[in-house]
């Protein structure tokens, strides 16, 4: 390959990747291209895209854009990115490989530019259940305060309430 050609790919893989600070790594094999059209537009509609990418060239635009990855660059390589997060992407790729378990292997996941495994990748939250988790903690400690301003405000309406509603003592009862 010449010179120039490899600048070219070069600078396709860094145009398609651009932006992308998670990702996953893996290796398909033994797809027919009917499976693999349908895969791939299952993806594309969760917003998912997958790339095959030669390894050496893949290494030099991922470490250059500051993708710190160490392993994974064995055998044939497929790029996985998109979704909103590393964690539903994960999990997509898991019901992904269970499905074709003999034709996908995860090789190891990125996250946030940092190489993680693929367990670790499955285990962490996803942006939805992160927002739901904080707002829960700013929630609560404003519950507690309204319960501890409002329950002595509730108790003197209460007696002020049966005040109002004792009878005068002298008075008779209506006939």
């Amino acid at each position: 390959m010449s010179k120039a050609v490899k600048q070219m790919e070069l600078a396709t893989l860094k145009k398609t990747f651009e932006g992308v600070r998670d990702l996953v790594m893996m290796s398909v094999t033994g797809l027919t291209s009917q499976m693999d059209n349908q895969i791939r537009l299952g993806l594309r509609k969760k917003g998912i895209r997958l790339q095959v990418v030669k390894n050496s060239f893949a290494r030099r635009v991922f470490d250059e854009m500051g993708l710190k990855v160490a392993k994974g660059w064995e055998g044939p390589t497929t790029v996985a990115w998109g979704a909103s997060s590393i964690a539903e992407l994960s999990k997509e790729i898991e019901s992904l490989a269970k499905k074709n378990e003999k034709n996908f292997k995860v090789k190891t996941a990125v996250a946030d530019g940092s190489e993680i495994s693929f367990a670790a990748a499955l285990k962490m939250p996803t942006r939805a259940e992160v927002i739901s988790q904080i707002l829960g903690m700013i929630l609560s400690p404003a519950a507690q305060i309204a319960a501890q301003v409002g329950g002595p405000a509730g108790q003197i309406a209460g007696q002020l309430k049966t005040l109002s509603e004792k009878k005068p003592e002298g008075e008779a009862a209506p006939a």
